[in-house]
């Protein structure tokens, strides 16, 4: 069972992200767009935290993240965007619809990595 959750259409930055996060004690699941990434959430319900890109083909981001927050509204995931998007409407956007963070690429992993353990426990998985 996962806690977190990558979703980049760019499979390179999948696994830059998904084997940074695994080699620092997260278990990680990918999926490659937003539709994909529902799936994932819907049949791994330890997923505590999505880590996601915007722009990305069949479902984006922001659209996968007010699903997330329909449809999974009685579980806490906690959702950062990981974009090279860093417009101010486009944040407002994604935080009206409850993205709880907003990374601009490129991923400096060191940098964020507690505040990502952080998520992942106060939400009451391990990391």
């Amino acid at each position: 069972m996962a806690n977190v959750l990558v979703v980049d259409d760019s499979s390179t930055m999948r696994e830059i992200v998904a084997s940074f996060l695994s080699k620092n004690g997260f278990e990680v699941a990918v999926a490659n767009d937003g539709r994909d990434g529902l799936f994932q959430l819907s049949n791994d319900p330890g997923i505590r935290l999505v880590i996601s890109d915007v722009n990305m083909p069949n479902m984006d981001g922001l659209a996968m993240a007010k699903k997330i927050r329909e449809e999974f509204s009685d579980r806490v995931v906690h959702i950062i965007m990981l974009t090279t998007e860093d417009n101010p409407a486009m944040r407002t956007r994604g935080k009206d619809i409850g993205v709880t963070g907003w990374i601009v690429k490129p991923f400096r992993g060191e940098a964020v990595l507690g505040p990502l353990r952080k998520l992942c426990e106060i939400s009451g998985a391990a990391g």
